[in-house]
């Protein structure tokens, strides 16, 4: 897109998870949706274990301004509506309690409902869209980058991703075949939730399966990084984050 900002606005709507199931849910989204002319394309940004809390929807904001609709469906609505906590201990417990209880094929299913919304709104344009989530949403992107819809994603210190899937046997990873589009991970060598030897694995899955991808591993730098309500924020790994995914975006959407 331009690298002029877009005057944006925002809103919460209800998405119809599941339609075509018979196992269908409402779920709260937070959406961002740029004022400029002509339509835009749709970016779905998932949740940390904290919900969609003033960090989701400052991301969600800034993706808007570069000129997509973004949105960010709350993935735990399922087990608590309405979830936005901080980062202190007890969000934490709370937290990981609730991603304990997710599933695979729902959490697909609102990244589906996700991406249909803003397809059909009038600022939405059809055709691929991208995805990008942070913490345990990194993994949920990796894991709907599987999705046809999906041509770019970003994994932000993604846990787990080679090690289970949520609500299944297996691990995500395993699902990396499914991969059409391009993705981009981020990861810090001082994150005690990623081994590297983990991030090594993922790579190692995206390369034996021709994913068009790359892997940004910052020396020194913690989980989190990407977020400055975190004592792990580190303002230079976050702004060159920041510029990766802006180009993904603007390269493959």
């Amino acid at each position: 897109m331009g690298a002029q900002m877009q005057k944006i606005r925002t809103e919460w709507v209800e998405l119809q998870s599941g339609a075509d199931t018979e196992d269908v849910t409402t779920i709260d989204a937070y959406v961002a949706i740029p004022q400029g002319e002509g339509t835009f394309p749709v970016v779905v940004v998932i949740q940390e274990i904290f919900g969609v809390n003033s960090h989701i929807r400052d991301v969600t904001e800034r993706v808007a301004q570069l000129g997509y609709v973004a949105i960010a469906p709350a993935i735990y609505q399922r087990q608590i509506k309405g979830f936005d906590r901080g980062y202190d201990s007890a969000a934490v417990t709370e937290g990981r309690k609730y991603k304990e209880q997710t599933r695979a094929d729902e959490l697909l299913r609102d990244i589906q409902a996700a991406m249909d919304y803003g397809r059909s709104l009038p600022q939405g344009r059809a055709g691929s869209c991208g995805c990008m989530g942070f913490c345990f949403g990194g993994h949920v992107a990796y894991l709907g980058a599987t999705l046809p819809d999906v041509g770019a994603t970003a994994v932000f210190y993604g846990a787990g991703i080679t090690t289970w899937c949520p609500g299944e046997i297996g691990a995500t990873v395993d699902r990396t075949d499914q991969i059409k589009g391009r993705l981009v991970g981020f990861f810090g060598t001082a994150d005690p939730l990623i081994p590297l030897d983990q991030v090594e694995t993922m790579r190692d899955a995206l390369v034996k399966n021709y994913v068009d991808h790359a892997v940004k591993i910052y020396d020194g730098v913690d989980h989190g990084f990407f977020c400055d309500q975190r004592g792990s924020y580190n303002r230079e790994a976050a702004a060159d984050a920041w510029t990766q995914v802006v180009n993904l975006f603007s390269d493959c959407l």
